[in-house]
């Protein structure tokens, strides 16, 4: 199983990034996916959850109403479109799938990928 973040990159406050989580060995349609992120001297958290039966999403509350999580099945990927980005969204990005009832905890993502570094500038 392989999932690699892309789409990060240097922006201003105020733009938008879409990331992506090409993915292979596994078919997103039968996992939760997740994107977690990781600021310098933080502990990684899960900001955004898309459930494999679909439904709403899970958000953290720092990202309500700015980020959407979204997935293409067909293409195996999920994304995570990121709107108003702030300086405090800098960090490292990370996709994940678990088939775990703990769909919203960390504990419950077996997949990982590489993550992409996203850095939002004042």
């Amino acid at each position: 199983v392989q999932l690699q973040a892309s789409g990060g990159g240097l922006v201003q406050a105020g733009d938008s990034l879409r990331l992506s989580c090409a993915s292979s060995g596994l078919r997103t349609r039968d996992y939760h996916m997740a994107w977690f992120r990781q600021a310098p001297g933080q502990e990684r958290e899960i900001i955004a959850a898309s459930r494999r039966s679909g439904g709403d999403p899970y958000y953290t509350d720092s990202v309500k109403g700015r980020f959407a999580i979204s997935r293409d099945n067909a293409k195996n990927t999920p994304y995570l479109q990121m709107n108003g980005l702030k300086p405090e969204d800098t960090a490292v990005y990370y996709c994940a799938a678990s088939v775990n009832v703990n769909w919203r905890m960390a504990v419950g993502y077996k997949y990982w990928g590489q993550g992409t570094l996203v850095t939002v500038s004042s």
